[in-house]
């Protein structure tokens, strides 16, 4: 329920902030405006936005297929506020490190649920590193894309260039782990027991 609910909201307010330039520079994260004006929903309200449609469709179909999947995990513990609180810090602690890196810079601004998704996506993975998750219709362990997905990032935030905020997804990554384990303790222990037996699927 919480995943739907999630993805209703950036939907609905991603495709207001399309047509409405006023509405997406009040959301969209321009450190100067949490240093100077302290705008500090700005560091929440950045992840409900996108810089178009394609970026967020590919954000809401990994947010569904995963979301649901690790949602029931979540909610078994520390309920669906508890799943939605997850969520919605994730998206604050994976901005955080890029905000004080540009906490002056007037020329920098971020938006996008890409920090907060990484975070759902490498949670699920600790729990099933074997299951195959579809690349561009392509079969790939998860284990494998996360990998592959860490090195990428790193590389391409030292790169720089695309004008796509990789160390969020770092972050993020890093934050849906580190949340996980101290939800769910023997999330690393089974992860490490999963991994040492793969089986596709499981």
């Amino acid at each position: 329920m919480v995943t739907f609910i999630l993805i209703g909201v950036t939907v609905l307010v991603s495709w207001q902030a399309f047509n409405n330039r006023a509405l997406l520079e009040r959301l969209i994260l321009w450190p100067p405006a949490i240093d100077r004006h302290r705008q500090y929903d700005r560091l929440v309200t950045h992840g409900f936005i996108h810089a178009d449609s394609q970026h967020l469709l590919f954000n809401m179909i990994t947010l569904f297929f995963f979301g649901r999947a690790i949602e029931p995990v979540f909610v078994d513990r520390i309920g669906h506020l508890g799943f939605a609180a997850f969520y919605l810090s994730a998206i604050v602690m994976a901005i955080m490190p890029t905000y004080f890196r540009h906490q002056k810079d007037a020329g920098y601004r971020s938006l996008g649920a890409s920090g907060a998704v990484s975070a759902v996506l490498f949670s699920f993975i600790l729990f099933a590193p074997w299951t195959l998750i579809f690349v561009f219709f392509i079969p790939v362990p998860a284990i494998v894309y996360a990998v592959a997905y860490i090195g990428y990032s790193i590389w391409m935030d030292r790169r720089g260039g695309d004008n796509v905020n990789h160390s969020a997804h770092l972050w993020g990554a890093a934050y849906g782990i580190m949340f996980t384990v101290l939800m769910e303790p023997r999330a690393a222990s089974t992860f490490v027991a999963r991994l040492l037996s793969p089986g596709f699927g499981s």
